[in-house]
């Protein structure tokens, strides 16, 4: 399998935004300190006592995004796959002598 342009440019940007919504956002949200939460947690009293730095949404966008990049990467490849004959073999250099 050869990769063009378009696949090299689909894979980069699909794995760069995974790792920016796990590994840097974060790496943001340990250097905003304690409390951890991922959503805003309450007191009995209903006072926010901790919520997390960066939106959840927005991580989940993140990776929603990525997710989307590649289901489009792979409809861009199906759709421009070259089909195969019938009896021929996938690779067509190798041979059993």
């Amino acid at each position: 399998m050869s990769y063009d342009t378009i696949d090299t440019a689909a894979i980069g940007l699909s794995g760069a935004l995974a790792l920016v919504a796990t590994v840097g956002l974060g790496t943001v949200e340990i250097l905003a300190g304690k409390p951890y939460s991922p959503v805003p947690l309450k007191n009995d009293a209903g006072e926010v006592i901790a919520q997390p730095a960066v939106d959840p949404t927005i991580r989940t966008g993140l990776i929603v995004g990525a997710l989307v990049v590649l289901l489009v990467w792979g409809l861009y490849r199906f759709a421009t796959a070259t089909p195969r004959r019938a009896g021929t073999t996938s690779d067509p250099g190798v041979s059993a002598d």
